[in-house]
């Protein structure tokens, strides 16, 4: 039975991160996709913001979907629409087929991500409240990372990645499709799943006062992972680095250092994780702006691996608290409210950097002023958590880990 729960949470994480991983893979592309259809930055963050805000309405309209019918049925349909949404953007010709390919692409992600991190919770509420902290940033990581060195080194970079991902996610449909449902389906789940696709977001009330706290120290961090998603290839290339290897690099370090800092220090209270969460971002925020401001590459990498520390940990206690407290019942549209708080935290300041820059013609400088923001959303978020009680570590996945 032990051995039978492993493998489906080991499942369950590899979609976390193949969905991750595909949503990060397209970044090392866009220098690519900009000189062959000629758009610039600005056409890169309308690229990544469709995709937050296809997530987001996702969330929404179907992040308590699997609360009333089930994990599977609701994985299996991300799944294929994660599929349509590589094959949209293998076929490619333009610059509308990169935007809906991202708008399905977000479309699938925002179903399956809280039917997904609910399902973990399931199987293991201790192991599937680590992953659900640390999943993300690994996927993140090796998305980013694993395109890069195909745009680099092998041939059809834009069709080879998303060839890779799709077998990929065939073989993970099987799984799905043979693992056993962990989520039991209740008497009246037809209607009350039609009921749960008007959009809202409905906190059960033990979650609400944790939500206050982590929700302004998720917005910080996500907004960080925004900024590396967008632009960051172009400033590593302001800043003199050369190969799209390089500019995916960026992201890959800050998403993978995420993930191993959420792991390395999952012992830790929400409540530490979180402080040390702002710490890191501010200190690591600052060191990337000096770097850039004095044009120095390797200084920017250092200061990404600091405020990755950040990134990491932030989600991680967020998680930990907030559907800690959720029923087994509510443990999908708990984590899907807290994803649309990631969301917006990712897509909606990325866009306006990315009009800036259209506008100033400059990335440095709007990554300064960017950068600026971010110190005083995660200063906002330090006052938040001081001003409020500490969250109890009553739930079993603090207990449990800490033990």
């Amino acid at each position: 039975m032990v051995r039978r729960s492993s493998a489906t949470l080991a499942l369950l994480v590899s979609i976390v991160i193949t969905f991750l991983a595909s949503s990060a893979a397209p970044t090392p592309l866009y220098a690519t996709y900009g000189a062959e259809w000629g758009f610039g930055s600005l056409g890169t963050t309308v690229a990544f913001g469709v995709y937050a805000i296809a997530v987001l309405v996702a969330l929404l309209v179907l992040g308590r979907l699997s609360d009333h019918l089930g994990r599977r049925p609701v994985l299996l349909a991300g799944i294929g629409g994660q599929i349509v949404s590589l094959v949209v953007l293998t076929t490619a010709a333009g610059y509308p087929a990169l935007l809906a390919g991202r708008v399905l692409q977000g479309i699938a992600t925002g179903a399956a991500v809280g039917a997904v991190g609910a399902a973990m919770l399931d199987v293991d509420r201790v192991r599937g409240a680590v992953a659900n902290g640390t999943a993300p940033g690994a996927g993140t990581a090796i998305g980013a990372l694993l395109s890069g060195v195909v745009v680099q080194f092998l041939p059809a970079p834009v069709h080879t990645i998303y060839y890779l991902v799709i077998a990929l996610l065939l073989v993970q449909a099987v799984g799905v499709w043979r693992m056993p449902e962990t989520s039991a389906r209740l008497p009246g789940a037809a209607q009350r799943a039609r009921a749960s696709l008007v959009p809202e977001i409905r906190l059960p009330r033990a979650v609400r006062p944790r939500m206050l706290v982590a929700a302004p120290v998720v917005f910080a961090v996500w907004a960080l992972a925004g900024l590396y998603g967008s632009l960051a290839p172009t400033l590593v290339h302001q800043l003199g680095g050369r190969g799209v290897l390089l500019g995916a690099l960026a992201l890959s370090t800050l998403a993978g250092v995420a993930a191993a800092a959420g792991l390395v220090l999952r012992d830790q209270t929400p409540r530490a994780l979180m402080l040390v969460a702002i710490a890191a971002l501010v200190t690591g925020v600052a060191g990337t702006l000096a770097s850039v401001q004095q044009g120095w590459l390797l200084g920017f990498f250092v200061g990404s691996f600091v405020a990755g520390i950040g990134f990491g940990t932030g989600f991680q206690g967020a998680v930990r608290s907030v559907v800690g407290a959720a029923e087994p019942h509510e443990r999908a549209g708990v984590l899907s409210a807290l994803y649309v708080v990631a969301y917006l935290g990712m897509g909606v300041p990325a866009v306006v950097a990315g009009a800036l820059v259209g506008r100033v013609g400059d990335v440095t400088t709007v990554v300064r002023g960017y950068g600026v923001v971010l110190i005083v959303l995660a200063l906002g978020a330090l006052v938040g958590l001081v001003r409020r009680e500490p969250v109890p570590a009553t739930c079993p996945q603090v207990e449990a880990v800490r033990a």
